[in-house]
């Protein structure tokens, strides 16, 4: 690779923190795309990744803008999360609509509208980004402790129960959704002020989620997107990186990556087979993704490539899409999604994190103080 090459990559990883930091509000709360109306919200899942991103780039007071908003948010539902868990512990069965969102305003309110709202993950996966920033910067994040021990015990008590899965699209009791926990979890168990027993329950949840992912989270040799469900899903990458549930050497790993790299990928990478949204088109932060894995696995040259890949589709402006109009697996579909949205959101900021992820992994010279 030149030295232009090196230049241009690190410029749009520059560029990418500070598309994050321009669409950060006042809260703290992560704006998922400015441009595009049904995710000028922020997502629990969404902002954790980004938080993680811009926290392994060295901007910390951004990171910690995000976590201290995710606290708010939950302390705000303190009594209903706690009663919920009552319930739950009480034998009651609790509907979808009655679980908190993870979709809120950038004040932290419930967002209006039909949505798929119940999403266990991203009450995992802010855990598991707190967790790793403050291993990362070595900071104090026990005025948090409360807010996480609310997170680790709604986790705990609903980590069995199906909800809706990354992509808002089908309930079920999902293999990435069960790693967001357990990552999630185990981060809580480790940060100072949470209490002993939920330090405990939070390890024993951890340990139940994964064991829960080798029994019927795998058919074939390889991990699939559900439970006793043998489809195939890119997002379940991230149970390897950046969850680091199973090692990127774990037989279940490399035969999921090997079916991925024959179904799914091919430089873009589609989410899944039956994707029509907008197409079915290459999203860019799945396509980082699996760089990052193939960075953990030592696979330098591949994820390389995915790295050049993702910067190629960048827009004039330096800004990431969600996905590409390449590869269309539902091309007939595509323009209904345009006539009823727009074109597909961008900058998507999720996409974003993930390729500034991956450049730093490979040592991309962003700024001083960036780190893996």
């Amino acid at each position: 690779m030149t030295p232009v090459d090196r230049d241009r990559l690190a410029a749009l990883a520059a560029g990418s923190v500070e598309t994050i930091l321009a669409n950060q509000a006042p809260s703290g709360a992560y704006l998922a795309c400015p441009s595009f109306e049904p995710y000028r919200f922020c997502w629990l899942r969404d902002g954790s990744f980004i938080a993680d991103a811009v926290s392994r780039a060295g901007e910390v007071a951004s990171a910690e803008a995000f976590f201290d908003w995710c606290a708010r948010v939950l302390r705000v539902r303190r009594t209903m999360v706690e009663e919920l868990v009552e319930r739950r512990r009480g034998g009651d069965s609790v509907r979808s609509s009655e679980h908190p969102h993870s979709r809120f305003t950038l004040e932290g309110n419930d967002s209006a509208g039909e949505w798929s709202n119940h999403q266990l993950d991203g009450y995992g996966s802010w855990m598991w980004a707190l967790g790793e920033h403050a291993g990362r910067h070595g900071h104090d994040v026990s005025p948090l402790a409360d807010a996480v021990e609310l997170s680790a015990r709604y986790v705990v008590a609903f980590v069995d129960d199906p909800c809706f899965d990354w992509w808002e699209e089908r309930a079920g009791r999902h293999t990435v959704t069960l790693a967001a926990a357990a990552a999630g979890l185990r981060a809580a168990a480790g940060i100072d002020g949470v209490a002993p027993d939920v330090r405990e329950s939070s390890l024993a949840g951890a340990q139940s989620a994964i064991v829960a992912i080798r029994r019927d989270g795998a058919r074939g040799g390889r991990l699939n997107a559900a439970l006793g469900d043998d489809r195939l899903d890119a997002s379940l990458v991230a149970c390897a990186v950046p969850f680091e549930i199973f090692a990127p050497d774990d037989p279940l790993v490399l035969a999921t990556v090997d079916a991925l790299e024959g179904e799914l990928a091919h430089g873009g990478v589609h989410r899944h087979a039956e994707d029509t949204y907008y197409g079915g088109g290459e999203w860019l932060l799945l396509a980082a993704l699996l760089g990052w894995y193939y960075a953990a696995a030592g696979r330098k040259e591949d994820a390389w490539a995915q790295l050049t890949w993702v910067a190629d589709r960048a827009e004039p402006s330096g800004d990431l899409p969600e996905q590409t109009g390449e590869h269309l697996l539902a091309p007939a579909v595509r323009e209904e999604w345009v006539h009823r949205w727009g074109p597909p959101a961008s900058p998507l900021l999720w996409s974003h994190a993930f390729y500034l992820a991956l450049a730093i992994r490979l040592g991309v010279q962003i700024r001083e103080g960036a780190e893996v």
